[in-house]
Formats: C-alpha cells, sequence, structure tokens
C-alpha cells in the first residue's frame, strides 16, 4: 500500500518504524483495487496503563465504508503485527462480501448470537450513572441497508449508522441476539 498517513502520539515516528508498517500493510496490496487510502497512528499511552502501552489504529478507506482495527500490546512492533492481521481477514471477509453482493446473492447471516452487554461488578443497578466516555463524528454515507450490513460487519460493530439511498433517511443496522439483523428507521409522520 502505497497511499497512508502515518502519524505518533507522545512517540517519535522512526525511520525504522516507518519502514515496519509500510512491510507489513504491503500485505494488504492483493486487496488494492478496493483500498483508497490509510491512515495509522502509533500512540504510546502513559506509563501508569500497565499491559497495554501501546497502540495501533489503522483506519483502511474503501469504496462505501471504512475498515478500523486497533491494537494494543507491550511491544510497538507486535502491536503493528496484529493490527496488521486483523485488517487482513477484515478486507478479506469484506471482499468476499462485495463481491456477494455484487452478484446479487443474499448475504447469510452471521453464525450465533450476539452476547449482551453486561456490566460487572454492579449490584445496585440504580447507582449506576452512565457518562459519555467516547464521541465520534463522521460523515453519513449514501448506501442500502445491505452494504451498511457489510459495512458494520467489517468494522465487527454491533450496530452501524448510514444514510439510506433509496429513502434519504437517516437509517441504523443492527445485529440482532437471534444472530439476524435488525434495521432502524425515523416514521413519516
Amino acid at each position: 500500500m502505497h497511499i497512508y498517513k502515518l502519524s505518533g502520539r507522545n512517540v517519535e515516528v522512526t525511520e525504522a518504524m516507518r519502514d515496519y508498517v509500510e512491510e507489513k500493510l504491503s500485505k494488504l496490496d492483493r486487496y488494492n483495487e478496493q483500498i483508497t487510502d490509510a491512515r495509522v497512528t502509533l500512540t504510546v499511552r502513559d506509563v501508569r496503563d500497565a499491559g497495554r502501552r501501546n497502540r495501533v489504529e489503522v483506519q483502511v478507506n474503501v469504496p462505501h465504508g471504512i475498515i478500523r482495527a486497533e491494537e494494543h500490546h507491550t511491544d510497538m512492533y507486535a502491536a503493528i503485527d496484529k493490527a496488521s492481521d486483523v485488517l487482513e481477514r477484515q478486507l478479506r471477509k469484506f471482499k468476499t462480501r462485495y463481491m456477494r453482493q455484487r452478484s446479487q446473492e443474499v448475504p447469510t447471516p452471521a453464525p450465533g448470537p450476539a452476547e449482551a452487554a453486561v456490566l460487572s461488578g454492579q449490584d445496585n443497578v440504580s447507582e449506576f450513572r452512565p457518562e459519555i466516555v467516547r464521541q465520534k463524528r463522521f460523515t453519513l454515507r449514501p448506501m442500502s441497508p445491505e452494504d451498511a450490513v457489510a459495512q458494520m460487519e467489517a468494522l465487527d460493530h454491533d450496530f452501524f449508522v448510514f444514510k439510506n439511498m433509496t429513502s434519504g433517511l437517516t437509517g441504523v443496522v443492527y445485529r440482532r441476539k437471534d444472530g439476524h439483523y435488525g434495521l432502524i428507521e425515523p416514521g413519516l409522520g
């Protein structure tokens, strides 16, 4: 892959790191027809965050969506390896689904039910006070609900917000507990 941006947070990106990232991402060249560009961020966390000090975030832009991997490891190079492996799997899955949808086959639902989130260590639910700990902004891309499901799976998320290219409405696709998918769209009235 030749079109990518590499940046560092709390770390100076050395030429050796740059070469290693380039070598690992070059494995993704076989998906080059789908990849438009990529962004790689290497972060060294606070030393007090023992065991997960280094983080590698990679975002690969493909037609109709993004593929993202985030990996942590005490060794930056090991984190780069793990992120590269995750991206390769996700891109392979994306390419398969993309080709399947283009040939008009019906996508198969994800195997097995999705796991429910569990609040561990909460004896009294009334004491739980949720807080927003992360905020994201992104551009809603027009796509079909089927493409949104493929994007959600490629990102390995439980839901995905998109703009329905047919209705023009904002919609949300989500993974149901039974392993199938749901679609939420606002009513018109």
